[in-house]
């Protein structure tokens, strides 16, 4: 997905409307990784499922595994480089140090 997405210069970050979000760590190996990814995948299902069953137990369940699988991923929590650059997931790229990258890119 965050492929055919802008991805900041660094590898850190891909944007979504105008909103930077963290990329997964790419020290991890591709076997661990997949691992993560399926599970990730399998908790959102779960989320969905449990919201569809008005179950708000299961429905809290389903987001801590998701919140454990994006974290394992490096999506969350801690940031995975170790320069001492401050994480900006979730900020708007304009009040960022990307926002003069994000302006020179070309609108689709």
């Amino acid at each position: 997905m965050a492929s055919t997405l802008p991805q900041t210069p660094d590898g850190r970050y891909f944007v979504v409307r105008g909103r930077l979000w963290r990329l997964s760590n790419p020290d991890l190996s591709p076997a661990t990784r997949d691992a993560l990814v399926a599970e990730l995948m399998a908790a959102r299902r779960d989320v969905g499922l449990q919201r569809r069953a008005g179950d708000a137990d299961g429905l809290r369940d389903a987001r801590a595994r998701v919140d454990v699988a994006k974290r394992a991923l490096g999506e969350r929590g801690p940031v995975w480089w170790t320069d001492g650059t401050p994480d900006f997931n979730r900020r708007l790229v304009k009040n960022t140090p990307y926002a003069a990258w994000f302006d020179a890119l070309p609108s689709s």
